[in-house]
């Protein structure tokens, strides 16, 4: 029995490898994984690790538009944005939830990424906080409409 399971293990490695090459395959895990995010709580260092990824791959996306020659060298843009989009939707979920369901334990509660950001905005003044959440959400408004 062991040396039967040990030789079906020893196929479906390799075949699991050039699966996970292949970018369709990765694309789905990819949204799955989101949908996952947006169904189970996340513990905080995992949520924090999320938010840090997103914020990587916004800074690539801006820096690949940035520096590309011609539009049709960047033809995944609209892929690429829609997945980005679902990302921070499903961090903005869990986010909302840990906070809500955490806030009472303190400002770290939801993650170091989220103290550190709220810190970083309010600079240690309520009103200062409330002016910038105003103003970012009449630019929402403004974008949206």
């Amino acid at each position: 029995m062991a040396i039967q399971l040990r030789a079906t293990t020893d196929q479906m490695v390799p075949m699991l490898w050039r699966a996970l090459r292949q970018s369709d395959v990765l694309m789905a895990l990819g949204v799955i994984a989101i949908l996952v995010v947006l169904i189970l709580p996340l513990p905080p260092v995992l949520l924090d690790l999320l938010l840090a990824v997103s914020i990587m791959f916004s800074v690539l996306v801006l820096l690949t538009s940035l520096f590309i020659e011609k539009p049709l060298d960047f033809s995944a843009f609209p892929t690429v944005l829609l997945i980005a989009t679902m990302l921070r939707l499903s961090l903005n979920l869990a986010s909302t939830r840990l906070i809500l369901a955490n806030g009472h334990e303190g400002p770290d509660a939801a993650g170091g990424v989220i103290e550190a950001f709220g810190g970083f905005i309010m600079s240690g003044n309520y009103v200062i906080g409330i002016i910038v959440f105003a103003i970012l959400v009449i630019v929402n408004f403004v974008v949206i409409t």
